[in-house]
């Protein structure tokens, strides 16, 4: 084994390696897909090299939910199999891979006014299915437990801010959270570091070929020829850069950041449906960083792809409405703290809209002879990825040992997080070091956006902006 630490100088080390030797395989793209794909064929045995243009998580995966979920809303609308395939990758992401990064979460659907009786039965039903699906699956009721129906005053002691009036109690049902997602990106490639993977990053990817890329060094402009026996094309939204036969569909997912105190510190997460719908819900989620963040919409987001989405008024004031349907006192506008928005990484299939498109993965041999691996979503990263490399192996003759991630457990030795600001400078200065030493992070933008998440609110970026230069720039000079 290898350290999985990754920082400049082991980037500089390995970026050298990589522009000489032949890896067996090539992946591009440092999100949960491409880091997952690294993971697991380094784990086999394969010699790994991994691209990504900018930061770790730096696209849609640090945009998600942060939920590790089984698959309620395929349900709904009938994808029992996209259903079926999260229900055994949260079972094992939760039970084996990453319980030190998941834990419990409730989700209450709130029997209010404004949920009708018809959104309370398909509910009631798909939560029932989705327990059957956890069973299946043998996820144990210790880790989640059962949905369960409870009274109005449990309703309203789980989420203090629910409207009183009206309230006839509600459904709770349980599903994984994630810590962060940024993070579990971050985990996923040092364990993939720790298997002997190369994880370069600010390493641009120019144009692919079945045996390599021609890549460009960002820090440096220099030009690079990376040898591989197989590619693997794992960008998400940005795919079709590289493979101009793929049609990518992206649909903006936004989310708004609230204070907790807003909602009365609600200690579950709250399950509203759309108006009219019994297969949409706006999620309000509580994070361990006294915060809720509220999302998500489903939006086409046609035209280039941008370097980072950005939320429209519309979305957010949809948000804010959606919630205010269930609460006892309307939040205004004034009472988002931040807003971001991911891109979905949709194949564009001729659907009339985006919220009609698939979560399911595709994986295929591109006509210049790399694998692409498209769509999915972050709950079923590591099938993505165990599919994506059995593809490559027999595309291209590699003698492949069956895929291991499905027992393999994440390393962690980071320390505590701060995601909503730096209130003990000492816990804070232990993140930046820790993040400069060993989860890669270069730049303020990567500590702040990616490794702490305070810059999900604007305020709390500017507050820690100086504080964090003066830091990064002692934990670099520490290196050399």
């Amino acid at each position: 084994m290898h350290s999985p630490d990754l920082n400049v100088a082991r980037r500089a080390s390995e970026l050298a390696r990589a522009a000489e030797e032949v890896a067996d395989i090539l992946v591009i793209g440092g999100g949960i897909t491409g880091v997952g794909v690294a993971l697991d064929a380094a784990s086999r045995g394969f010699t790994v090299t991994l691209l990504e243009a900018d930061d770790l998580a730096f696209g849609t995966s640090r945009f998600s939910s942060k939920l590790v979920h089984g698959g309620l809303r395929y349900l709904a609308t009938g994808d029992v199999a996209t259903a079926k395939e999260s229900a055994l990758e949260r079972h094992l992401l939760m039970t084996v891979i990453a319980p030190h990064l998941i834990r419990p979460l409730g989700q209450l659907l709130p029997f209010t006014v404004g949920v009708t009786t018809g959104q309370r039965t398909a509910a009631i039903a798909g939560m029932a299915m989705g327990d059957l699906l956890r069973m299946r699956a043998r996820t144990p009721r210790s880790v989640l437990p059962a949905p369960r129906l409870i009274s109005a005053r449990a309703a309203h002691d789980l989420v203090p801010a629910l409207a009183r009036r009206g309230l006839g109690g509600g459904m709770l049902s349980y599903d994984g959270q994630l810590v962060d997602d940024a993070r579990l990106v971050v985990t996923v490639a040092r364990t993939a570091a720790a298997f002997g993977a190369r994880i370069l990053t600010r390493v641009r990817a120019r144009a692919l070929h079945s045996d390599g890329a021609i890549a460009e060094d960002v820090l440096t402009g220099e030009t690079l020829h990376v040898r591989a026996r197989s590619v693997i094309n794992a960008t998400g939204v940005w795919a079709g850069d590289l493979d101009e036969s793929i049609t990518m569909r992206p649909s903006r997912g936004t989310h708004i950041v609230l204070d907790a105190a807003d909602l009365g510190h609600p200690s579950a997460a709250l399950t509203i449906p759309h108006e009219g719908s019994i297969s949409r819900y706006v999620f309000a989620l509580p994070q361990q960083s006294g915060r809720v963040i509220v999302g998500l919409t489903d939006e086409d987001a046609p035209g280039p792809v941008p370097r980072i989405p950005t939320p429209t008024e519309g979305e957010i004031r949809f948000l804010l409405s959606t919630l205010n349907r269930v609460l006892a006192e309307p939040l205004g506008r004034d009472r988002v703290r931040g807003a971001f928005a991911g891109l979905r990484p949709l194949v564009d299939m001729g659907a009339d809209s985006t919220a009609d498109i698939s979560r399911r993965h595709l994986v295929a041999v591109s006509e210049t002879g790399f694998v692409n691996v498209l769509g999915g979503k972050l709950t079923t990263y590591r099938r993505m990825a165990e599919d994506a490399v059995d593809l490559a192996a027999r595309a291209n003759g590699l003698d492949a040992a069956p895929s291991r991630t499905a027992t393999l457990r994440l390393t962690d030795t980071a320390p505590k997080r701060s995601h909503s600001g730096a209130d003990d400078d000492a816990v804070f200065r232990a993140q930046v070091e820790f993040a400069v030493r060993a989860e890669g992070a270069m730049t303020v933008d990567d500590i702040l956006d990616r490794r702490t998440r305070v810059g999900l609110v604007d305020a709390d970026r500017e507050r820690e902006r100086a504080t964090t230069e003066a830091l990064l720039a002692e934990a670099l000079a520490d290196l050399d």
